[in-house]
C-alpha cells in the first residue's frame, strides 16, 4: 500500500482510482448511454435543475450541444420543462429506476460486498457538501431510496464525489485568471503544476475527516474494485 505524506498526495492519487471504478461499472453494465438522465440520474429525483445548474455540472460543454439533449427528453416525456426550471417526471423515475437496476446487476457481477467503503464514502461525501455551490451542490445528496443495495450507493456516491474535485479543479484555474477553454487548451508546465497542486490542496478537505488508517483502507478498498 502506497504511503501518502500529506492529504493534497492522498486527493492526488484516490482522484484517478474513483474515475476507474466509476467508469468500469458504467461499462459493466452493458447499457446503451440515457443522455442526460444517466449522468443526472442520481439528483433529479430529488430536485429540479435549471440551465444554469446544468451549464455549471457541464461546465466545459456548451450549452447548444446540450439543448438537443434536453429537447429530446422533453419530448419522450421523462423531463418536463416550467418556466425554465426542469424536473424529472413519472416516467422518468422509472427510467432512472431502470438505471438503478442495471447498475446493482452490474456491481454484482463484479464486486464483492462494498457496505464499508460505501459508508466511508458517504462520510467523506457529507463533508465535501460543506463546501459551497458548484457543480456538486446540483449532484448531491445522491437519490437513495429504501432498500438500494451497497454497491449501486458507493457508485452514486463516488459519481457525486467526483464533482466536488470538479468544483475544487475549476476554483484553481480560476483563480489564475484562466477560462474553462484556456485550461482544456493548456500545455504542461509551471502553470499547469499550480492548478493541479492547488486543485489537491482544497480536494483534499473532506478526507481529512478520515482517520490515517481510514483513508488506506478507502484506497484499497476502491483500487480493488477497478
Amino acid at each position: 500500500m502506497p504511503k501518502f505524506p500529506d492529504l493534497p498526495s492522498f486527493a492526488a492519487a484516490i482522484a484517478p482510482v474513483i474515475d476507474a471504478v466509476h467508469v468500469n461499472v458504467h461499462a459493466s453494465a452493458r447499457r446503451p448511454p440515457d443522455g442526460l438522465l444517466n449522468d443526472l440520474r442520481y439528483a433529479l429525483p430529488l430536485r429540479s435543475v435549471t440551465r444554469h445548474d446544468l451549464a455549471t455540472v457541464y461546465r466545459y460543454g456548451d450549452a447548444a450541444e446540450r439543448e438537443p439533449a434536453i429537447r429530446a427528453h422533453v419530448r419522450e416525456g421523462t423531463l418536463a420543462e416550467t418556466d425554465g426550471v426542469l424536473r424529472l417526471t413519472d416516467l422518468g423515475l422509472a427510467a432512472v429506476h431502470e438505471l438503478y437496476a442495471a447498475h446493482a446487476a452490474a456491481v454484482a457481477r463484479v464486486w464483492p460486498d462494498v457496505s464499508a467503503p460505501a459508508a466511508l464514502v458517504g462520510r467523506v461525501l457529507d463533508e465535501a457538501r460543506r463546501d459551497p455551490g458548484g457543480a456538486l451542490a446540483v449532484m448531491a445528496p445522491p437519490y437513495e431510496p429504501e432498500g438500494t443495495p451497497p454497491g449501486v450507493l458507493l457508485f452514486n456516491r463516488l459519481a457525486a464525489l467526483r464533482y466536488h474535485r470538479a468544483d475544487c479543479h475549476a476554483a484553481a484555474w480560476q483563480a489564475e485568471g484562466l477560462s474553462a477553454a484556456e485550461i482544456v487548451a493548456l500545455r504542461p508546465g509551471p502553470l499547469r503544476d499550480r492548478v493541479e497542486a492547488a486543485t489537491n490542496r482544497r480536494a483534499a478537505r473532506p478526507y481529512a475527516l478520515l482517520t490515517d488508517e481510514e483513508r488506506a483502507t478507502l484506497y484499497g478498498d476502491l483500487l480493488n474494485l477497478v
